[in-house]
């Protein structure tokens, strides 16, 4: 038979004879207009020659229903009664600019900035221009980002189908309005909430909303929500909500407000930043008294204009303790772990959330998407012991292959034919079909030699068969006994697979006898008979009161499980090592989700703990008591996805929550880092703040390990900046409280700092390290550099103090000035070098060359005459040279000073030797 034909609801498949009269009464029930026909089973069944000549509507089957009128169209539109919602799938390019451009750190440089320039000096404002690169550095990266991700976003589904005035139109989702009639087909995700008015084997997927991932089978009257995914049959809905009142709108809408990253390392250097605005605005104040009373006065000041001096090195003193340059390489180290990312198909939304990777202690994983990638795979056959199995195994997998190559097979029948296909198992010979039905949760076809095989439910199967019996024989004699079989343990054995997370599907066989002898027992008195479908041509049949025969056995089980991505196991192995907590969280049955849980090692040797999330409690602090003890929640509502993690926030715990669904959002939005898929629902992506663009979960581990990477070296070269900022700040009060002049001029901090702190620093930065970081990153930077900055700044102060003196140098000349900040400058050098290599430990690295590179600079570079002349240094030699060594004797005597005595205080740092592990 073809296709296209339909069977009597009275039929069955067994009985050659009925199959004629009832292809005759389907035809005479159908309505056939060439492209299309709809039996009586309600099924609409295309013409294959037409699909292509036919436009898309043909394919609809006819309903009483016209829809909405176009006067009732227009009027819906003017009261804004339609589909549009703004879903933004990330910040706007305004929220972008603001973000970036509003800072603490660029509010103050910018002050700073003006102060200069209203000298007329604008050279001595180029400090400025760390604004623009740090500015432009994150909104170039952030706007890469919102690029990528709006493009992710794009739909590529087909357009709605809906009917008004009688006709069937494609429009756009947002042109969709309130009472629409909305088809729903086969492929399409569902554009608007809406009840089923006419059905045609209707199953969504909902998983995107619930997280479950098994379908759902809608009759007429049911609630059909915006997101869910058609996965077979078709529906015509009307349409009860629009726009933002829909369910996924709803969900979404909670997510929607945009949540900076907390950043501990930002956050730390804001801390820095305020602090020192507390500290550099009096200062910067004293520090223009202070350098006007060197050069005479407010009146001399005034009159020979030397104030625009005094407010230059003022500016120079204040921009010397604010850590610009940290804040410059943090964003460029940001932004050079996003584009390293990038390369791995993992797209950053926000730069600090590569910080958020290092802090993450807990992560919480949905099963369908991240462990699993989705699709179905079908692990093996088991045949069933003592089971009829005429023709042997090989009839039983051919059997298997047909049942299984419908039309449309669904994800199940797709398995199933792939791991035939690929064991060389060739169809056989259809003479009849039931088409499988989740409704009636099973399929059947029809051999020329009068058997029928069944695939479906285990549980729908065995409560149709018979009470096992040992009875009958064929002609052949070949059936001694027809399938006696143990009822209680084929059921054992299909609870057991499914404790395994497995989908077991059944395969029966009813023997031509015995089919043909219910087949006549079902017959009405005035059936006709004798005609025969076609060889090898599918019969389909109507499906309303299809009734399997109690004679069918059964004689295996067909494994089937969602498809584990082949590197979750490495994956979550690796997350164990480095002392990330996992957990699955699901909407799936949790024996199921716990299955796949043990297979995947989620917990290594140990067995995990399952938990149905209905028995959780409400109260947060309960909750977080709870989930310490669980490694596996199913059952799992969107709000307990939500309340989950504001429980792991109760115990201190970073969390990260990865997600694909709308159901997913909350919770996304609620984590401390956000992971979604790049097949993920808009919503999800637009709140996650990481995109795994090819959604493969085993992205993962780089992203965390360069989350980790850019902590750790961040902490580094944070110290190096910091003391710069101690000793500026500690040489500034003093120069203030003594009136003397700066001891040393920008230009030299200039080049001290290029080479012991910026390009060290940049290339500390992009070194290995795999370390987990820990809390505490201010107060163990703040502790490193204080002994550091101390030291500098006091060997500085206590050199400009007593060397004059010593040296018979009067600092009111040019030239013995001159040589004292000459000397300051020598000293500075050294001890920032030894602070450098203080940082760079272990020094038996490349670390170590790094410091001796950059020292051989330093001194090779004032031994140049134009490099000297342009930084004003002065190369010591005779009487000074000793004078210089002496001077350092002393400088390093106070560095160790002050290194000894911060020893109790400091606690534990990062980057010390003692605490390293890469």
């Amino acid at each position: 038979m073809h296709d296209g034909e339909t069977m009597s609801d009275g039929a069955t498949m067994h009985d050659k004879a009925i199959e004629g009269d009832a292809r005759a009464e389907a035809g005479a029930a159908s309505t056939d207009d060439g492209a299309h026909r709809t039996g009586p089973d309600g099924h609409v069944r295309r013409d294959r020659t037409a699909v292509e000549s036919e436009p898309e509507q043909a394919a609809l089957p006819a309903v009483a229903e016209p829809g909405l009128s176009d006067a009732e169209i227009e009027r819906l539109v003017a009261q804004g009664r339609t589909n549009a919602v703004e879903t933004p799938t990330s910040r706007s390019i305004w929220q972008i600019l603001r973000s970036h451009v509003c800072t603490l750190f660029n509010a103050i440089i910018l002050v700073a900035m003006i102060m200069v320039l209203t000298t007329g000096s604008w050279r001595d404002a180029v400090f400025g221009l760390v604004i623009i690169i740090n500015t432009a550095i994150g909104v170039v990266t952030e706007l890469r980002a919102k690029i990528t991700l709006d493009r992710l976003s794009i739909l590529v589904s087909s357009k709605p189908m809906v009917r008004r005035g009688g006709r069937d139109l494609a429009i756009g989702h947002d042109d969709i309005v309130l009472g629409d009639l909305l088809w729903v087909r086969a492929g399409d995700q569902v554009p608007a909430d809406g009840k089923v008015l006419h059905t045609w084997g209707l199953e969504l997927d909902e998983s995107m909303l619930t997280g479950e991932s098994a379908t759902v089978v809608k009759r007429e009257g049911d609630t059909v929500l915006s997101g869910a995914t058609t996965v077979s049959g078709m529906a015509l809905v009307r349409v009860e909500a629009v726009g933002k009142h829909g369910y996924a709108a709803k969900l979404t809408a909670e997510a929607k407000v945009y949540k900076a990253s907390v950043s501990d390392l930002k956050s730390g250097i804001n801390t820095i930043l305020k602090t020192m605005t507390v500290i550099v605005v009096p200062l910067c104040f004293a520090l223009i008294w202070s350098q006007i009373h060197t050069v005479g006065g407010w009146q001399v000041a005034l009159s020979t204009g030397a104030w625009r001096q005094a407010v230059i090195a003022a500016v120079a003193g204040v921009v010397g303790m604010i850590p610009e340059g940290l804040v410059l390489l943090t964003s460029l180290n940001f932004a050079i772990a996003a584009m390293r990312l990038a390369r791995h198909k993992t797209l950053v939304q926000e730069l600090e959330s590569v910080e958020t990777l290092a802090r993450v202690d807990c992560l919480n994983l949905d099963k369908t998407g991240t462990i699993t990638d989705g699709r179905i795979a079908m692990n093996g056959i088991e045949f069933l012991d003592g089971s009829d199995r005429k023709g042997g195994d090989g009839a039983v997998l051919s059997a298997l292959y047909d049942l299984a190559n419908e039309e449309n097979p669904n994800g199940t029948g797709r398995a199933v034919l792939a791991y035939l296909g690929d064991r060389d198992v060739m169809p056989g010979d259809v003479a009849g079909r039931i088409p499988f039905s989740s409704a009636r949760k099973w399929s059947a076809v029809a051999r020329d030699t009068g058997e029928t095989w069944y695939l479906g439910a285990p549980e729908v199967l065995m409560s149709a068969m018979g009470p096992a019996s040992t009875t009958g024989s064929d002609e052949a004699g070949t059936e001694a006994s027809h399938a006696s079989y143990d009822g209680k343990d084929v059921a054992d054995q299909v609870a057991r697979h499914a404790d395994q997370g497995e989908r077991v599907l059944m395969v029966a066989r009813c023997p031509a006898d015995r089919s043909q002898g219910e087949a006549q027992d079902e017959r009405t008195p005035d059936a006709p008979g004798g005609q025969q479908s076609a060889a090898g041509q599918d019969a389909t049949m109507g499906e309303a009161s299809m009734s399997m025969p109690s004679a069918a056995r059964p004689v295996a089980l067909v494994l089937c499980a969602e498809h584990i991505r082949d590197d979750a196991s490495h994956t979550l192995a690796w997350f164990r090592e480095q002392g990330v907590r996992c957990r699955v969280i699901s909407g799936d049955n949790p024996v199921t989700v716990g299955a796949i849980a043990r297979k995947v090692g989620l917990t290594g040797e140990r067995e995990p703990r399952t938990m149905d999330a209905r028995e959780l409690p409400e109260d947060i602090d309960r909750l977080a008591e709870v989930l310490d003890r669980v490694d596996v929640l199913g059952r799992v509502l969107p709000k307990q996805k939500q309340s989950i993690v504001k429980a792991l926030h109760q115990g201190d715990h970073v969390v990260a929550m990865t997600g694909d669904g709308v159901n997913d959002t909350l919770a996304i939005k609620e984590a401390d880092l956000g992971i979604a898929m790049g097949n993920a629902a808009p919503a999800a992506k637009a709140v996650a703040q990481i995109i795994l663009v090819d959604s493969q979960f085993s992205h993962l581990p780089d992203v965390v390990a360069r989350g980790r990477q850019v902590m750790a070296n961040m902490e580094r070269v944070a110290s190096l900046f910091l003391v710069k900022t101690i000793y500026s700040m500690l040489i500034s009060i003093g120069v203030v409280l003594t009136a003397m002049p700066f001891p040393y001029l920008p230009r030299h901090i200039t080049y001290i700092g290029a080479l012991t702190i910026g390009m060290p620093a940049f290339l500390l930065a992009l070194g290995p390290s795999s370390r987990r970081y820990i809390p505490g990153f201010l107060r163990r930077v703040v502790a490193f550099a204080i002994p550091g900055g101390a030291a500098i700044g006091l060997a500085t102060l206590l050199n400009s103090w007593m060397l004059p003196p010593i040296m018979h140098w009067n600092l009111d000349h040019a030239a013995d000035l001159t040589l004292l900040r000459s000397t300051n400058a020598v000293l500075i050098f050294v001890l920032a070098m030894l602070v450098l290599a203080r940082v760079s430990r272990p020094l038996r690295s490349w670390r170590g060359l790094l410091v001796v590179v950059f020292a051989v600079a330093g001194v090779v570079g004032v031994c140049i005459p134009p490099v000297a002349r342009f930084f004003a240094v002065i190369v010591p030699s005779g009487s000074m040279l000793v004078t210089t060594m002496v001077v350092l004797v002393l400088a390093l005597a106070v560095y160790a000073v002050c290194r000894v005595a911060a020893l109790p205080w400091s606690g534990r740092v990062s980057h010390d030797r003692r605490h390293r592990r890469d």
